[in-house]
């Protein structure tokens, strides 16, 4: 059964100990709720969650199992009591870090939703659950690229898509209140006016606490805006991409298709789209000045310093990881990056303490972990970059730490 994998053959119940398959048969969804006493939010969020899970969750055939942050087994006890659904045993201590970095937990209340098969469906099941108590989306399946492609032009309306004129879309979401906003807001109108435009059409879609705001805000911008008033389209919007914080810009082909969720560093790095749309694609290997946001969720694998051909040949392992991965960037078991000159690189070399060129092995959710390649850096080849990553997957690697500044 898939559900050992994941918790292992046993699951606590309020029965007490009971094999996994038999507690989590017949499961249509199985939410897996990371959470702890001392967590106020938790505290706020495991009443409603219980609510929602006798009222309607349970009867589609949910099942729950929950995973504890706690700091003592007595916590634990105590919290669970007040739960409704099954748990990991408390002592099974190294199985709860897997699944924390397994699920790339890095809060709580965390809420992540398995299809019956033991697949991901969805990481942000707090919010999938709390917009949907009664579970009428139940499982809450993420939308389609073509749900997602209906959702934008029906938000949008047909005159803002024929203003568009075949061109790609830039969604940008901002607000006038917004201090970063404001910041990043000038310099996209000159990208925009000094070539930009001739890429794609970009639409302001606004956070704004007014229709006042908007509008000052708006007549600053030489672009298309969403009119104010749809307030749901704008909700919509921000959901069908996952918009957290802002200012954010998502760029889509003309067919609504997904260009990059990360349009804010792509067009910072390529001011006039000379890259574009091919450039702005999620890549395998970059250069981790660029973007180093996935340093902090994921296993990196970063050539610092390395010439062109070392780069080069780290760039073949990660084409292949891509491959094997169905092309989707988000199911790479590690991530690739290479680190020329560059504020991020200068840091990583401070951490690390590593000097020269050499391949390495950022592992940030294993608590600051690193692995140096016993190379030289110019003698990397693409088979020593997978012997490098095999090491590391069979645990032969001296594990380092972080150093503190």
């Amino acid at each position: 059964m898939a559900f050992i994998d994941v918790f292992g053959p046993t699951l606590l119940t309020k029965d007490g100990g009971k094999p996994t398959e038999e507690v989590l048969e017949g499961a249509t969804a199985v939410g897996i709720y990371f959470s702890a006493q001392w967590c106020s939010p938790c505290r706020g969020f495991t009443p409603k969650l219980s609510e929602w899970y006798e009222k309607s969750l349970k009867d589609k055939g949910m099942k729950i199992v929950f995973v504890s942050g706690d700091r003592d087994e007595e916590s634990f006890k105590s919290y669970y009591s007040e739960q409704p659904w099954a748990a990991l045993p408390y002592a099974s201590r190294d199985l709860t870090a897997k699944l924390n970095k397994t699920y790339k937990v890095q809060g709580i209340p965390s809420f992540v939703i398995l299809s019956e098969s033991g697949e991901v469906i969805t990481k942000d099941g707090r919010e999938a659950v709390s917009n949907d108590p009664t579970g009428v989306k139940y499982p809450w399946f993420p939308p389609t690229p073509q749900e997602k492609a209906k959702v934008v032009f029906d938000s949008l309306g047909p005159e803002l898509v024929q203003k568009a004129s075949g061109k790609a879309i830039g969604l940008y979401f901002s607000a006038h209140w917004c201090p970063p906003c404001r910041g990043f807001t000038p310099k996209l109108a000159e990208f925009y006016n000094n070539g930009l435009k001739e890429k794609m059409e970009i639409i302001f879609v606004s956070s704004d606490r007014d229709e006042s705001q908007f509008k000052d805000y708006s007549g600053e911008m030489p672009w298309l805006s969403l009119p104010y008033e749809k307030r749901n389209e704008k909700e919509l919007l921000s959901d069908a991409f996952g918009v957290q914080g802002i200012p954010s810009f998502v760029v889509l082909n003309s067919d609504g298709s997904v260009i990059t969720t990360e349009g804010r560093a792509k067009v910072m790095s390529d001011p006039k789209g000379d890259n574009f749309p091919s450039g702005w694609l999620p890549q395998p290997f970059n250069d981790v000045n660029d973007d180093p946001s996935p340093l902090n969720d994921e296993q990196c694998v970063i050539m610092l310093g390395g010439t062109d051909s070392v780069n080069e040949a780290v760039k073949t392992v990660a084409n292949e990881c891509y491959a094997a991965s169905g092309r989707d960037i988000e199911k790479m078991p590690m991530r690739f990056f290479s680190a020329a000159e560059g504020s991020v690189t200068a840091q990583l070399r401070k951490l690390t303490q590593v000097e020269g060129a050499k391949l390495i092995i950022l592992d940030l959710p294993s608590d600051g972990a690193f692995y140096v390649c016993d190379k030289a850096g110019d003698e990397i080849s693409e088979a020593g970059v997978k012997e490098f990553i095999e090491q590391f997957r069979a645990g032969k690697l001296g594990r380092q730490q972080l150093s503190k500044l």
